[in-house]
């Protein structure tokens, strides 16, 4: 026999043993009934063979009452079968079973023994068949019930063993024999069964745990996957796995304007906080930002990072004209806010661009397209704001894809050409430069603006081979001019961040005929905010080579002093917007001054741009500029009249008297 101690589960964890706790109850109460059914019809029949010999309290009373209890249990557990037990509850239900198990087996045992000496020979044969068979029935159905099954062998068989094997009877006393070693046979099957019965609740709870822990993982793998790490919202993948879900039902179904709409917000200035103050001051923005969106969310309205400083929106339901507008406001507010953060403090805005289905498009592809040109748009002329896909917009896209396919068969040696524009010194009294504006007859579209195929250019990826051209017909126009007059080229962004690209200009520019000290690159702050890092290198390129930098557009979109700073820049351009009402408008006036002291004090040229009037050039000089560019003195003309127009003839009369 196993010693005691191994009797105990005490060698199992908490949770194992809990669950052996539940898996043996749930094991019993199937075998309740037929625990029961044994008992009562093997004491039915034993009563029933002692009748005419008994007493009437033992073969009637008795068995009567033991009975009736077997019959109470019964509907007992029937009706506890439903009941959900805590594990302490559990606990005490199963003790008290053993103990119960034992208070019957004593009954049983007493009043069968009683029974014994009444009757003939095989009255007697039966008391003792009917204990060996019952306890073995008994034993079985409480195999999973190791303590109580032992129990009841124990308080069984041994009086059985005790009390037949003294009768001196060779056939009980045989039988005592046999009974008790089937029951020593019983006892060690039964402590197989129950190891193997425990070893598979605990294989049970090992593959549950191994699978909880498999799905845990899969889960923490399926949210690393769709969620943004640095913010906690969505990523891209989920938005636009949502944004599917959300458009299937949709699809090829009566259409539900108003259903759906989809928002791209872009964050006006990101770019510049982080070349700023570095990246880990940016990922800290990104993540209070996160937590601003998140606030915003709603059953309604949901948000993800979809890419860099880029977040995708998506609106279910309330997506009406002003309803959009008012989310826009909202969220940009929020954005607005300053971010106050340990390593520093930041401002900056945020556009939005909406899409609804199905108006501005059936399709994911067709609807984030839309939201993305809405989004452009308002960047273009609606900083800080919301724009809404409408009509319009897709006119413009319609005619910005006819440009797109123009411009991809164009000969570029052909219908490209330049025109210059003078960039004056009044105080010397002459052009000191001719900026070079692109310009394009297109066969099919005729005169398209620099405004439209300079964008698309870009977008298309023929902005390179578009510089090449513009570049070296630049040059072979400046080659004619006086070696004082400076030659002014504008560069784009991609340009810039675009080591092959940059190689080809520096190749272009030194086989031009053209000195590179004549040459002014200007570029863009656009430029600088899309890659600063990049756009550095590139600059300082430039200026290894010769040439000078100019920043062009100051002022109109998120320059900084420590980014003026930090450029090899020799010159600042400040954008027309300013000189509009300068003459008359205070603000603007002390805009431009405090522009021009700037250049001064860092030693960089400073060009006004956008001048008309004599007017405007008079408050401008008593602001301290004097280099200009604008209409007054000179509208752009074609390269082959640059010389007769500016060059050999005489200045205007008014110019000359300055």
């Amino acid at each position: 026999m196993l010693p005691f101690k191994r009797l105990s589960d005490s060698r199992l964890a908490p949770a194992a043993r809990v669950e052996l706790r539940r898996s043996q109850y749930r094991a019993f109460l199937q075998q309740v009934p037929l625990l029961y059914a044994v008992l009562i019809v093997n004491t039915v029949t034993v009563a029933v063979t002692h009748l005419r010999v008994a007493p009437v309290y033992l073969s009637v009373y008795a068995p009567l009452l033991l009975c009736l209890f077997c019959v109470v249990r019964v509907v007992m557990w029937i009706r506890s079968r439903r009941q959900v037990l805590s594990d302490d509850a559990l606990a005490r239900r199963l003790r008290a079973m053993v103990w119960m198990a034992a208070a019957m087996a004593i009954a049983f045992t007493v009043w069968a023994l009683s029974l014994y000496r009444y009757g003939d020979a095989y009255a007697r044969s039966h008391v003792a068949f009917y204990m060996a068979m019952t306890v073995i029935g008994c034993i079985f159905c409480l195999m999973h019930m190791r303590v109580a099954a032992l129990l009841l062998t124990c308080i069984v068989i041994v009086p059985f063993a005790l009390f037949f094997g003294s009768t001196r009877n060779p056939v009980l006393v045989a039988i005592a024999v046999n009974v008790l070693l089937v029951a020593v046979v019983m006892v060690m099957i039964l402590l197989i069964y129950y190891r193997d019965f425990t070893t598979l609740v605990e294989s049970q709870i090992e593959l549950r745990t191994k699978q909880t822990e498999t799905q845990r993982l899969s889960d923490e793998n399926f949210r690393l996957a769709n969620l943004d790490p640095l913010t906690g919202l969505p990523n891209r993948r989920r938005f636009f796995a949502d944004l599917d879900a959300q458009l299937a039902p949709l699809q090829g179904h009566a259409r539900a304007p108003g259903s759906l709409a989809i928002g791209i917000i872009d964050l006006d200035g990101f770019k510049r906080i982080n070349d700023l103050y570095g990246h880990a001051f940016g990922d800290r923005v990104l993540e209070e930002t996160g937590r601003r969106f998140a606030a915003q969310v709603t059953p309604h309205v949901s948000v993800a990072r979809i890419g860099g400083d880029e977040f995708g929106l998506m609106v279910v339901g309330a997506t009406a004209y002003r309803q959009l507008l008012d989310l826009g406001d909202a969220l940009t507010a929020v954005i607005e806010r300053p971010y106050v953060l340990p390593e520093g403090a930041a401002r900056m805005s945020a556009s939005i661009g909406f899409a609804n289905f199905p108006e501005a498009g059936e399709t994911t592809l067709q609807l984030v397209e839309r939201a993305y040109f809405a989004l452009h748009f308002a960047q273009a002329h609606r900083r800080g704001g919301t724009v809404i896909f409408s009509p319009e917009h897709e006119t413009q896209i319609r005619h910005l894809n006819k440009i797109e396919e123009s411009l991809r068969r164009a000969d570029f040696e052909r219908e490209i050409a330049l025109h210059f524009q003078p960039i004056f010194d009044t105080g010397l009294r002459e052009i000191m430069a001719f900026e070079a504006l692109a310009r394009w007859t297109s066969p099919s579209l005729g005169v398209v603006a620099p405004s439209m195929f300079i964008p698309v250019a870009e977008r298309c990826d023929l902005i390179h081979a578009l510089t090449e051209v513009l570049l070296r017909k630049a040059l072979d126009a400046a080659r004619s001019w006086p070696e004082a007059v400076r030659i002014s080229f504008n560069l784009s962004a991609r340009d810039l961040t675009s080591p092959g690209a940059l190689d080809r200009v520096i190749r272009t520019t030194m086989a031009g005929g053209v000195a590179p000290h004549r040459i002014d690159f200007e570029i863009t702050e656009t430029a600088l905010i899309q890659d600063f890092g990049q756009a550095r290198i590139a600059l300082e390129a430039l200026k290894k080579l010769g040439a000078r930098i100019s920043l062009d557009d100051f002022g109109t979109g998120f320059s900084s002093l420590n980014s003026v700073h930090r450029l090899p820049i020799d010159k600042v351009k400040v954008d027309g917007s300013f000189v509009a009402g300068i003459e008359r408008e205070p603000a603007a006036r002390a805009i431009v001054k405090s522009i021009v002291d700037l250049c001064q004090n860092l030693g960089l040229a400073c060009v006004i741009e956008g001048v008309e009037t004599r007017a405007q050039m008079v408050a401008l000089r008593e602001l301290g500029a004097t280099v200009m560019q604008g209409h007054l003195f000179g509208k752009p003309v074609a390269a082959n009249l640059v010389l007769d127009t500016y060059v050999r003839e005489p200045l205007m009369p008014w110019l000359q008297a300055l």
